[in-house]
């Protein structure tokens, strides 16, 4: 009869030894073999008329195999489950001891798997001090966006020359050295800027400019740093070459005539609301851009509270066998260096994974169907914004897109893990200790650059 010896062999990793007699393997292969006669398509022999002997002499040691092993794999299964074991993935055959099996030598095989067991840990959700962010709405964001509603409805026109900051032009960027000579091998790319920006000294050079015209600039002081950011990204290079010289040449001078700020403007941005007024307007702007602050404050909580759980709590992990797993064991066959690299990342994700597994289940967090289908109908109307008015009945639109969406696997899968992880930081908010903060948006906007991104739970 079956049994299975477990051994400890380092901190949280054990030896399980699973021995099999012929008893517990052998009627299986015979019935097995039985069935492969009774199948077999072989030349000369009508089907199910095949000798035995001839049967297991070309099926025989595969069968033999897959027996043993398949009673192997049940073994151990029934006991990790009846043992009730929290292993990390699947145990590990230990190659050196693995047997030779032969039929014709059917006997006691001994089969060593090591495994990895998930370490016990304590949270204590209640403990957690974050800061709530609280961004004031300025006349100067609302102005802001006013403009940017105006221009995105405006009519572009073709001025003949650079007139104000207001003028979009289409540049091409071509690295020189600093008399303007054109480097051999340099970077070459096209782009197009409104000329507010560029640095207040830059823009003077472009006043009055036109098509074919062109400048030599060095890129630190053609741009303010915020800008300087996405112009270097763009370019694919780094801040540390914004010392470069580039000659700009404009290939076209254009200039957004701004939508007038009357009720055709109100109704196609916001097509379900009555705003007859500009002071309405902005009132539904100011609006808009505190929903979208408040948002982003509770992702700022989120990302508190992830950073406390990770940095917080105390656990061992068994990282010897967790390596040698991360080595062999997943799709991705990796060597020794690729392991050492890729562990610190790989074991913080464990961490997660099992502090975001157990908060899951202390507040019960489900999904259902129609979390699915909400989420569904959300993501839409999000990407169609005012469009959506003219789909006609929104409604059935929305059910049959969501019905349609529920049937594709990766939306589901994705969706589920979204929808999870929003569900379990919402449940954690409430228990959290939460301090009011006033701050400016451009600080607010500073401090999201180093929020991370949450993970979801990595199945291990």
């Amino acid at each position: 009869m079956a049994s299975i010896k477990r051994e400890n062999i380092g901190l949280l990793n054990d030896k399980l030894t699973v021995t099999i007699t012929k008893e517990d393997y052998y009627p299986s292969f015979e019935k097995s073999l039985k069935k492969h006669a009774r199948t077999a398509n072989i030349p000369g022999f009508r089907k199910g008329m095949v000798p035995a002997w001839l049967i297991k002499k070309m099926y025989g040691q595969s069968v033999f195999s897959d027996e043993v092993l398949k009673k192997v794999e049940a073994e151990l299964n029934h006991y990790i489950s009846n043992e009730k074991l929290e292993i990390f993935a699947q145990p590990l055959p230990l190659d050196t001891t693995l047997p030779s099996l032969d039929m014709n030598v059917a006997g006691n095989y001994d089969f060593a798997f090591e495994i990895g067991v998930k370490p016990a840990f304590n949270l204590n959700v209640k403990s957690i001090k974050v800061k709530k962010y609280k961004v004031k709405v300025t006349d100067e964001m609302i102005q802001n966006e006013v403009e940017r509603i105006q221009t995105r409805n405006g009519k572009m026109t073709d001025p003949e020359t650079i007139e104000s900051d207001e003028n979009l032009i289409n540049i091409t960027f071509t690295e020189t050295d600093k008399e303007g000579n054109v480097i051999e091998g340099g970077i070459t790319k096209d782009n197009s800027l409104l000329v507010k920006y560029f640095s207040e000294n830059a823009k003077k050079q472009w006043m009055g400019k036109k098509k074919d015209d062109a400048i030599v600039i060095q890129l630190k002081k053609a741009f303010e740093d915020k800008e300087l950011d996405i112009i270097v990204g763009d370019l694919g290079i780094t801040k540390s070459d914004a010392d470069k010289f580039f000659k700009i040449l404009i290939t076209k001078v254009g200039l957004v005539e701004k939508a007038p700020l009357d009720e055709k403007l109100f109704l196609a941005t916001y097509p379900n609301a009555t705003i007859a007024t500009e002071d309405e307007f902005r009132a539904a702007i100011k609006k808009d851009i505190e929903g979208y602050y408040e948002q982003q404050a509770r992702n700022q909580i989120h990302d508190q509270i992830y950073h406390h759980l990770i940095d917080h709590t105390s656990m061992e992990f068994p990282v010897a066998f967790l390596k040698r797993w991360l080595q062999k064991g997943g799709e991705k066959q990796r060597t020794p260096e690729e392991t050492e690299k890729e562990y610190p990342v790989f074991q913080d994700q464990l961490k997660w994974t099992l502090i975001s597994s157990q908060l899951t289940s202390d507040y019960k967090i489900e999904v259902v169907a129609e979390d699915l289908k909400t989420f569904a109908k959300q993501q839409l109307m999000s990407y169609m914004g005012p469009q959506m008015g003219a789909l006609g009945d929104n409604d059935q639109w929305l059910e049959d897109y969501a019905t349609r969406m529920m049937k594709d696997r990766k939306f589901v899968e994705d969706s589920y893990q979204r929808i999870s992880t929003e569900k379990l930081f919402t449940a954690i908010e409430t228990e959290v200790e939460a301090k009011d903060e006033d701050i400016e948006a451009e600080k607010f906007a500073r401090s999201e650059e180093h929020t991370s991104e949450l993970q979801s739970p990595m199945y291990l």
